[in-house]
């Protein structure tokens, strides 16, 4: 185990992401989600085959001793990103990333029975503290009247909470795969399968022409977002892998909410949203918990090691 850097690479993680939800943000008013889906799959292979080459690690990308294991996190993954892509496209994405944080909870209990990893009231904890956090930097915007009687809203609110227990069943099954697989292969396969799914899509073009689930030809500017939608992804999942791969779960899942506060720096420098006071809140609450946690595990390693060197004479 390797808290510390398990929790950084889960920060830039998140912060790639965030990036990556507001160019879906952009892109999924105009264009059908299995069009987003096949770019943010096929770009995202090109980080992995660039940065293994350069590591002489990319047969280590193909190879795998759990097929199965791969095709199942792929067939989770694609119910996830559909999900919320889906929901990006009908809701404003402070709503749609603030449901999305209902995940880390749902991979807490997940790993508890599945992983069998054990789970400290510390950590429970910080969970919590994280949503609280959440619920206070988005209040003012839980304003339930405004969606009265709006379908795809309520769809869209549907979609996002399918996709949170896609997520958090993706992220079980990745830890899994960590025990026999390589960061390289767990990423490339994910990309190859989510990237079919997609793919799988385009005949509705020839089939459906002017249907709002056919491909559309982008400009220069939307060509761009769609591949960096695919950049970001690739480096993210690569990063957020490997952050899985350092410690246990439940432990790196509460940092899953610096993505709210990613979302909102990068709407207050691009479209000068400026943050209330109680995103400012209930960013301290979630800084605070995330403290807690180093904090913990490291008096833990500390009592660990005590315990290992044994008693002094």
């Amino acid at each position: 185990m390797n808290v510390i850097k398990a929790i950084l690479l889960k920060v830039m993680s998140a912060l790639l992401f965030a990036v990556m939800s507001a160019l879906v943000r952009f892109l999924g008013e105009r264009y059908p989600v299995g069009q987003i889906v096949f770019f943010r799959s096929a770009f995202a292979i090109l980080p992995v085959v660039i940065i293994y080459a350069w590591r002489n690690e990319l047969a280590a990308a193909v190879r795998t001793l759990r097929p199965l294991g791969h095709v199942g996190r792929g067939l989770i993954s694609i119910g996830g990103m559909f999900c919320n892509f889906s929901a990006l496209a009908r809701l404003p994405i402070v709503d749609a990333t603030a449901i999305s944080f209902s995940a880390p909870l749902i991979t807490v209990a997940l790993s508890a029975v599945f992983l069998h990893e054990r789970v400290r009231i510390y950590r429970w904890s910080a969970v919590i503290a994280g949503f609280v956090g959440i619920l206070v930097m988005l209040g003012p915007h839980f304003d339930l009247s405004t969606y009265a009687g709006g379908a795809a809203t309520t769809l869209g609110f549907a979609f996002a909470i399918a996709g949170a227990f896609c997520n958090a069943g993706s992220v079980i099954q990745t830890r899994r795969l960590t025990q026999t697989e390589t960061t390289s292969s767990i990423v490339f396969y994910f990309s190859l399968i989510c990237a079919l799914a997609g793919l799988a899509t385009w005949p509705l073009s020839l089939l459906l022409p002017g249907w709002r689930l056919a491909w559309l030809t982008p400009d220069a500017v939307e060509l761009a977002a769609l591949v960096t939608v695919g950049l970001c992804g690739g480096l993210a999942h690569l990063l957020l892998t490997d952050s899985y791969r350092l410690a246990p779960a439940s432990l790196v899942a509460p940092f899953d909410y610096t993505s709210m506060v990613w979302a909102f720096l990068l709407g207050y420098f691009f479209f000068n949203e400026l943050p209330t006071v109680y995103v400012f809140i209930g960013a301290a609450i979630i800084a605070g918990a995330g403290l807690c946690v180093i904090y913990r595990e490291r008096q833990l390693g500390l009592q660990r090691i005590r315990a290992a060197e044994g008693p002094t004479t």
